[in-house]
């Protein structure tokens, strides 16, 4: 697991305290250590710490309901007890209000060390199994690297290069061509996939609502701020954020990301004390953000902060060969998920396919067969169901060229706007459900709702 392991120490004796601590850091733990039960509580819910070494009685009473507390917020953190008071009825009493050892003083420090390696080895594997399991339930997402052409797979070897990596990532790539599907496979198969996955689209939110997004804020931090409320960079805690659209985040948040990034300590809005986050940035854009620190509408030190890995996805006109079978698997997908038979392509409109620019990339292509898919009743779809831009269709190598066979067609913001209405129909209007089926984050969806003047029905 990434970053240094985190134990809060909880005594009220300070002698106590400074033995195991220092005892602790020299075999490469970080400790925090407190002395009563408020600031035990505060500290595990701020900074969820890898094991807790928890003094059964403090000067402020017993820790029993703290015990409870702690488990209810994550069970899967190990508490190992201490106590000079040891009995067989309050170790029994302890391992059943949750702790997980119950070891008395003076404890032998080589004993303890021993027993937190393995309790916290234990919390690992019950992680990574339920990761696994997770993955299992996603082996039907889409797979970045589907195709056979030699871009694909020399990024294929890139990624898997780097991989297990900690060193921030940046995804550069067109609009559609699969920059979150990319972020979300390296986290799943990296070393972080037993933690959490988060994304946030940068395009089109406001400073206010940016900086509420990832720090959090108290309650009373401002105008609105009616509770206390985590910043996604907490929720990435020890796994991976994703921040899709980072060209568009706002100038005055950037220094703030930077430091979290450099020194992994942040404070959220209204807030006078630090966080401690350890994250695997990975961020995405379509923009050349060269051009923007050139201009000065991106800071130079969090470009060359957030570019020490760069993955360059290829647009789909640049591997045409890739097509067919990429389209045949988003087929696939679409056909499962509509209680379909298997549908398959014809010949010919593999051959239009990769004539087409795809200037929407892989979005537009799930896009188009959905369309065609749903005003189709056979097995097969034909050249004839497809239908996009005639204009982008290039002339068929050895032959002449081949117009869709759309009467009126229309551009590819049409077409977008009426495949969301579409969906958004679908899917009664329930606009997180249909961003999902859209493979839009909710925000991007809201953003299109109001650029294309969409309203429920009535």
């Amino acid at each position: 697991m990434a970053g240094n392991l985190r134990v809060l120490l909880v005594d009220d004796e300070p002698s106590v305290r400074f033995g195991v601590r220092d005892f602790l850091e020299t075999h490469g733990f970080e400790i925090e250590e407190v002395g009563d039960r408020e600031a035990a509580r505060a500290a595990f819910l701020a900074r969820r710490p890898d094991a807790v070494l928890l003094d059964y009685l403090l000067t402020d009473g017993d820790t029993s309901s703290l015990l409870r507390e702690m488990k209810d917020a994550d069970e899967s953190v190990p508490v190992l007890i201490l106590t000079a008071h040891g009995s067989i009825d309050l170790a029994v009493r302890s391992i059943k209000e949750g702790a997980d050892q119950f070891l008395t003083k003076p404890v032998d420090l080589t004993s303890l060390l021993v027993v937190l390696r393995r309790e916290i080895e234990s919390r690992r594997d019950r992680r990574k199994g339920v990761a696994e399991g997770r993955r299992d339930a996603r082996s039907g997402s889409p797979d970045p690297f589907l195709g056979t052409s030699a871009v694909i797979r020399a990024l294929k070897a890139e990624v898997l290069s780097v991989l297990d990596s900690d060193a921030s990532v940046l995804i550069r790539g067109e609009t559609g061509s699969g920059k979150g599907v990319l972020a979300r496979w390296m986290h799943d198969h990296g070393p972080r996939a037993a933690e959490p996955f988060v994304d946030l689209n940068c395009a089109g939110l406001s400073r206010e609502l940016l900086e509420s997004e990832l720090f959090g804020h108290e309650k009373g931090a401002f105008t609105g701020a009616l509770a206390t409320k985590p910043g996604l960079l907490e929720v990435a805690d020890r796994g991976t954020l994703f921040l899709d659209e980072i060209g568009d985040l706002d100038l005055t948040i950037q220094p703030r990301l930077l430091k979290a990034l450099e020194e992994k300590r942040f404070r959220r809005v209204g807030e006078v004390k630090d966080r401690r986050v350890d994250v695997r940035l990975i961020a995405a854009t379509n923009q050349n953000l060269p051009e923007l620190v050139r201009e000065k509408k991106f800071r130079g030190d969090l470009y060359y902060r957030i570019n020490t890995i760069q993955l360059v996805l290829p647009p789909l006109r640049e591997r045409r060969e890739d097509v067919p079978g990429l389209a045949q698997r988003i087929l696939d997908s679409l056909a499962r998920e509509l209680g379909r038979g298997r549908v398959s392509l014809t010949a010919e409109a593999e051959a239009r396919m990769q004539r087409y620019d795809w200037p929407g990339n892989v979005r537009e292509l799930r896009n188009v067969l959905e369309r065609a898919l749903l005003l189709t009743a056979g097995s097969t779809l034909g050249a004839d169901e497809l239908r996009f831009e005639a204009s982008a269709v290039g002339p068929a190598r050895g032959g002449g060229a081949d117009a869709t066979s759309d009467d009126a067609p229309l551009n590819l913001e049409d077409m977008e706007r009426r495949h969301i209405e579409r969906v958004l129909l679908e899917e009664g209007w329930h606009v997180e459900r249909a961003a999902a089926k859209l493979g839009l984050a909710r925000s991007s969806l809201y953003q299109k709702i109001k650029r294309f003047a969409l309203t429920p029905p009535q």
